[in-house]
């Protein structure tokens, strides 16, 4: 790979020449090996061959060339020596062969016209410049002449001349007035390409007298004016009022009016003409017609088309520009001029000649001793250029003799070249229309090798990617070129590796084993040189989490990821563009190291967002799309057509959809006449229909909106439509929800809901109320009455059925027959209470109750249902009476039985029934008297043992809060438990019903027991009570124990203690986890081992409701619990079904009247549950409170 260095202005040029080498042998950008080397001269800088300049400045003919030795300068003028030492005005710039003529003190310009040429030359050779024609720019003035005026009539066609003045280079022609305003070319009035001013045809506004064709010199910065050209225009009006004031009336005259003409060229004149064009250059063809209309100028090429992207068209078409010109477009072009009268046509034919132009020009040749090599020099052109050839500046027929070279043509032969055939050659082809001139030298050199690269550079390549390491060199002969891994390395050879004629080695795909340090080695005949370069292979830049494509509503917040990963030895850096430009200019947009969040969203910020992250090596990105919606635009531009009486047809534009596709129009109407500013829904269209046909309602005045949705929300609704009043017309539909309710026994309350305003169809919106008995041959009785939803009528009998129909009209008629409803007049309670009440005690907790139902007719009303009121008179066994708190059960229906739940056992109860209908309760039944028998007892109110001794314990009790009996004795039961918590024998005594104490004897001393206790009645067992007790330790084994060592008072004993007292309590933490959660824990499980077996529920019997317990209530309590002192009866199961069962006052029914309600009767308070016993103070009571 060549490194470019920067190099002195002198050393440039050579460069240039070195990199035309073609030969094997090439000279390296190096300027330290430029310095060194022996080159002949080039000419790097020259002044063109046709050179004009300004008279009134010095003038510089410039030549610079460059070579080692620098070279010296010498010009020639008109062919022979121009030795400038003579002439005092002229100068050569040091170090430089530029001339500089001095003509601001005193010289002439025109002195120094001329052919010159330049000459360099060094030890190794002459180089020539061009032949540089020096001529000093002219811009002569306009010759005086005397202009009539131009009197021409109206229609007829015009030329002014402008005729300007030559000069060198020939001056740029426009036409002005006086105020220098250019003059406004059209079709009819425009330019030549010679200068002159065309008129197709003249009109009366092309009278004025200051038509003025100006000339610019740019060489000298003049511009030369011609004398004003006046132009009068004769109307034909004008023109026959002018002959009429001059002939008598007797004399023929008259001008003929404006005729129109068909089309005459001009320019070009006649109907053929040629043109000849230089290859290369711009073919400008012109055609200016006359006539009137103005003619109209077409282009065709005879034979062919007209050269696509190269051809244009100018001044209104009349010129044809064809730019970059072949032979190829030779050719007959054809003008033609069109009007409606006729057209005209013109033939241009086109000849493109071509000056001389390179098709291989010489290129410098470096070469070694003995090497052969060959200069080519071929050019084209029209006609076919002479090739001539020059050695150092001479013709090389008469140049020195060097026996190396051969001419052939085009071409020169070098063959086993010496140091000595070094020279500079020159290359002229030439015809009629130019001539090329080329220097190509010959260099011929032997240098010993040389290598340009760097001593230990450093190159750094990402993994996987080619790794290219110079060895840039010189040497002639041309060097061999070897390289080496490493510093005992041996050769590098393989598809590995590539190795480049400028000497570098490529490795096309470096991977980290490639670091390292490499040597390369050149080498000929003349010596052998080495250098060496390092080269570290680095990982790759990576994007592990590129940004995503987002989507985010307007004013909303977006983040886009870009998390790298790099080699730790680089420095990289992100930037992000939007758009493939930068960010915006915005506090919104805040980068951060790994993301780019974008605050407030605008809908400028949609685009493309890309993250770029550089190292020094290498660099990657990656993009993502943003897309911002937002609920899309209103619709706009509403338009009604297609208006008739009941519909309409709505249009709309739709707007921007914001990126969100539109789902949907909703189409929303106003009625200006009866509720103006209040809009209502109307339909809505798919998102991709913009008209719909509305259907209208007479004598609505409308007006319509139009909203847009799509997936973000609803638009601002559209600007208002126009408003489109309907005809009136008598209403479409009557009013509905027609009902007939009396709100008294003797009326009938009719209602219905009234038409809305755009219902009614027209103005006087009435409604005709008709009536009648239902099953009586009644004739219809009808009122009108205003717009109004209700009429009562009065006299009516009590609860009958009438036929009710309601019919709306206006002014302009009725609405169709309406259809009719049955309603009923007003309720009164009933009249006779329900018979036969009878009672069936099913258990202890629930009865049946049957009644007869009343006749229909005494209902009076809507039959709802029955009620039954009940209640509690008082408890069998207890004789106390107490407030009496009723209960109430609703049956819906015509029932005529239902059940009662939740009654007291052993209680005497009272109840009656009445019917129900809309208007209220009818008269009550006869009370009815019923009692509940006997169940088993709640637990006892409390168990308490007291008194502990060695071998006794007192046991007190309260009897049972609620017996439901009478009490017949206590069961209690009990045994002990040992350390390992393991329970002993189970003892049962039966106590009498009127004790409440027991003293319990011939205990075990030191023994914890367990009790359970319980009452009985007739029926059975009610719920237990359980405690535990303790008795007390024996004094004697005490006193005995207290002689022993004292081991409470040990330290150890102490500790462990602790210890033992910490993991208890832990333990018992545990323990109330386990229970809260339902665990059962070893004393528990043992217990439940050892339940009473004789404690079992109660079945049920005959089908009826037996009396039962909780299961979990017959299993040995835990420590401390407590059973409820109320142990009332719970159903099980029954074969009644729920729709026996009343319910309560805010009970609901089915429509067929069937219970859907719970049983929400209300209770009579209870008195509070009996007092807890108080246990033995026992570790284990202790731990037990705690818990």
């Amino acid at each position: 790979m060549m490194r470019k260095k920067s190099v002195s202005a002198s050393k440039a040029s050579l460069v240039l020449f070195l990199c035309q080498m073609i030969s094997a042998l090439e000279v390296p950008l190096d300027s330290k090996l430029l310095e060194e080397l022996s080159q002949p001269p080039t000419i790097t800088q020259q002044s063109p061959k046709d050179y004009i300049v300004d008279p009134r400045e010095n003038i510089v003919i410039q030549c610079e060339a460059k070579g080692k030795p620098p070279p010296s300068f010498s010009w020639t003028r008109n062919g022979t020596h121009f030795d400038i030492d003579k002439d005092a005005q002229v100068t050569m710039k040091p170090n430089s062969g530029t001339l500089v003529i001095n003509i601001m003190n005193g010289g002439k310009a025109e002195a120094y016209e001329g052919v010159y040429q330049c000459t360099a030359r060094n030890e190794r050779g002459a180089a020539i410049s061009n032949n540089i024609v020096i001529r000093p720019s002219r811009s002569p003035l306009w010759t005086k002449e005397k202009l009539e005026p131009n009197q021409v009539r109206e229609g007829d066609s015009l030329v002014l001349h402008c005729r300007p003045p030559v000069g060198l280079p020939p001056p740029i022609i426009f036409w002005m007035d006086n105020a220098f305003q250019r003059l406004p070319q059209s079709e009819r009035v425009s330019q030549g390409l010679n200068g002159d001013l065309y008129f197709s045809n003249v009109q009366p506004e092309d009278t004025r007298e200051d038509y003025i064709c100006y000339a610019r010199f740019n060489h000298t910065q003049t511009i030369q004016q011609k004398q004003p050209i006046s132009v009068k225009v004769f109307s034909m009006d004008s023109l026959n009022d002018t002959i009429a004031a001059n002939l008598s009336d007797t004399d023929i005259y008259g001008a003929k009016p404006v005729t129109e003409r068909q089309p005459v060229l001009l320019t070009p004149t006649g109907s053929t003409s040629t043109k000849v064009e230089l290859r290369g250059n711009v073919l400008l063809l012109e055609c200016i017609a006359a006539g009137l209309p103005t003619p109209v100028i077409r282009w065709i090429k005879e034979g062919g088309e007209l050269p696509a992207n190269r051809t244009f068209f100018e001044n209104f078409k009349k010129t044809l520009k064809i730019i970059d010109v072949s032979e190829a477009d030779s050719g007959n072009y054809k003008c033609i001029a069109r009007n409606i009268l006729g057209s005209a046509h013109h033939v241009i034919s086109v000849t493109v000649k071509a000056a001389p132009y390179w098709i291989t020009a010489p290129r410098n040749l470096v070469l070694s001793p003995g090497e052969d090599g060959t200069l080519i020099c071929r050019a084209n052109g029209n006609p076919k250029p002479n090739i001539s050839w020059l050695a150092n500046g001479v013709p090389i027929a008469i140049a020195p003799e060097d026996p190396s070279r051969k001419v052939d043509g085009d071409t020169i032969i070098f063959s086993h070249v010496q140091e000595r055939s070094s020279a500079v050659y020159q290359c002229n082809a030439s015809n009629e229309y130019g001539y090329l001139l080329a220097n190509a030298f010959v260099n011929v050199l032997a240098e010993p090798p040389r290598i340009l690269t760097s001593a230990n550079k450093l190159y750094q390549v990402i993994s996987d990617s080619p790794a290219l390491l110079d060895c840039a060199y010189f040497g002639s002969p041309k060097p061999e070129i070897e390289w080496f891994k490493g510093v005992k390395g041996s050769i590098l050879r393989g598809n590995e590796y590539i190795f480049h004629d400028n000497g570098t080695l490529e490795i096309p795909v470096a991977q980290k084993d490639s670091t390292g340090t490499y040597t390369c080695v050149a080498r000929n005949e003349l010596g052998k040189i080495q250098n060496e370069v390092q080269l570290e292979v680095k990982d790759p830049t990576m994007i592990i989490k590129q940004p995503e494509y987002k989507v985010v509503q307007r004013y909303g917040q977006v983040s886009f990821e870009c998390i790298i990963k790099h080699d730790s030895t680089l420095l990289p850096t992100v930037i992000w563009l939007k758009d493939n430009d930068e960010l915006p200019d915005d506090e919104r947009f805040l980068v951060g190291k790994d993301n780019l969040t974008i605050m407030n969203v605008t809908d400028r910020d949609d685009g493309t967002y890309t993250c770029i992250v550089n190292t020094t090596l290498d660099s990657v990105s990656a993009s993502a799309v943003l897309t911002v919606v937002a609920r899309p635009n209103p619709p706009f531009d509403l338009e009604l057509t297609g208006q008739l009486e009941r519909s309409v047809e709505l249009s709309w534009i739709p707007g921007d959809e914001n990126n969100s596709p539109i789902t949907n129009f909703v189409i929303e109407y106003e009625d200006g006449l009866h509720e103006p500013g209040v809009w209502h829904y109307q339909t809505e269209v798919p998102g991709t229909q913009t008209t719909v046909q509305l259907k209208l309602s007479p004598y609505v005045n409308y007006s319509f909106r139009v909203i847009a949705v799509n997936e973000i929300g609803r638009s601002q609704p559209s600007e208002p439509s126009e408003q489109y009043l309907t005809k009136s017309a008598s209403p479409d539909e009557n009013p509905s929800n027609v009902q007939g309710i009396g709100s008294e026994p003797d009326n009938l309350v009719i209602t219905w809901e009234s038409l809305k305003g755009f219902q009614s169809n027209g103005p006087g919106l009435q409604y005709k109320v008709s009536w009648r008995q239902k099953d009586v041959d009644d004739e219809w009785t009808s009122v009108i009455v205003a717009n109004v939803s209700k009429y009562i009528v009065s006299g009516t009998p009590t609860f009958v059925p009438y036929e009710i129909k309601v019919q709306a009209l206006n002014d302009l008629g009725y609405a169709p027959e309406p259809s009719e409803v049955i309603g009923h007049s007003g309720e009164d309670l009933p009249m006779v209470a329900p018979g036969n009440v009878q009672v069936h005690v099913v258990n202890s907790t629930l009865a049946k109750v049957h009644w007869d139902p009343v006749p229909l007719k005494t209902v009076r009303g809507h039959l709802q249902g029955y009620k039954v009121y009940y209640w509690k008179v008082q408890s069998l066994s207890r004789r106390s009476r107490r407030h009496v708190e009723k209960k109430i059960l609703t049956f819906r229906g015509n029932k005529t039985f239902g059940m009662l739940p939740g009654l007291e056992p052993y209680s005497s109860y009272k109840l009656n029934v009445r019917v129900v209908n809309g208007k209220g309760e009818g008269p009550a039944s006869p009370d009815k008297v019923f009692k509940t028998p006997e169940g088993v007892p709640s637990s006892p109110s409390f168990l308490k043992i007291t008194n502990p001794t060695l071998d006794s314990l007192t046991l007190e009790w309260g009897s049972p809060t609620h017996p439901n009996g009478v009490l017949t004795s206590y069961i209690l039961k009990f045994q002990p438990i040992n350390n390992t918590h393991e329970l002993g024998p189970l003892v049962e005594i039966r106590i009498p019903a009127n004790e409440s104490s027991l003293i319990l004897k011939n205990l075990n001393y030191s023994t914890r027991y367990k009790f359970y206790f319980n009452a009985q009645t007739s029926v059975g067992s009610g719920s237990q009570i359980t405690e535990e007790a303790v008795t007390i330790m024996d004094e004697g084994k005490m006193a005995m124990a207290s002689r022993q060592v004292d081991i409470a008072t040990q330290g150890w004993f102490i500790g462990l203690m602790c210890a033992v007292a910490l993991l208890i309590l832990i333990l018992l933490i545990v323990c109330f986890i386990r229970r809260n959660k339902g665990g059962k824990y070893p004393v528990k499980e043992k217990e439940d081992a050892h339940a009473d077996p004789e404690i079992q529920p109660m079945k049920e019997d005959d089908g009826t409701f037996g009396e039962y317990s909780d299961a979990e209530d017959h299993k040995p309590l835990k420590k401390g619990s407590r059973t409820p002192s109320d142990r009332t009866v719970k159903k099980e199961d029954s074969d009644d079904s729920l729709v026996d069962y009343g319910e309560g006052v805010n009970g609901q029914f089915n429509e067929d009247g069937s219970f859907i309600g719970q049983y929400s009767g209300k209770k009579e308070k209870e008195p509070a549950e009996g007092n807890e016993s108080s246990e033995a103070p026992s570790p284990v009571n202790a731990m037990n409170s705690f818990v």
